[in-house]
């Protein structure tokens, strides 16, 4: 057995459309509804150019098969933050300077890599990865 790839990550939210198009604007994901029985009310799908689901996004009452309490914009136990791999890190800093977001970047010389920090509405940090760009 191996990893091959992070699949997706799950956020529940009670800012469903926000969060969205929070995604589609940031990371120029493409926003569709989640395979029934979720509803366009209860979840949205955010995919990358391939067509691979990458943010799943739940609204607080959706049916989980493995529920738990989550309490949105709050700490989410050990979770500290979801990493990209990304291209494109000029547009990037373009569309969150546009969107009036706070970000912090980080330079890890070494490796080539440069990190882009910032939350999403639901305070769900991310790290965006661009190598070499």
């Amino acid at each position: 057995m191996q990893v091959n790839a992070l699949d997706h990550v799950n956020i529940i939210t009670d800012r469903l459309d926000e969060t969205a198009e929070f995604y589609r604007n940031l990371l120029n994901l493409e926003r569709r509804d989640g395979p029934p029985p979720l509803t366009p009310l209860t979840a949205q799908w955010m995919y990358d150019a391939g067509g691979k689901a990458i943010v799943h996004i739940n609204s607080t009452d959706c049916i989980r098969a493995y529920d738990r309490e989550v309490q949105p914009g709050a700490l989410t136990g050990a979770l500290h933050h979801v990493a990209l791999n990304c291209s494109g890190y000029d547009t990037v800093i373009g569309r969150i300077e546009a969107m009036g977001l706070n970000f912090q970047v980080n330079l890890v010389e070494a490796i080539g890599l440069r990190q882009v920090f910032t939350a999403d509405p639901n305070n769900v940090l991310l790290e965006l990865n661009f190598f070499g760009d």
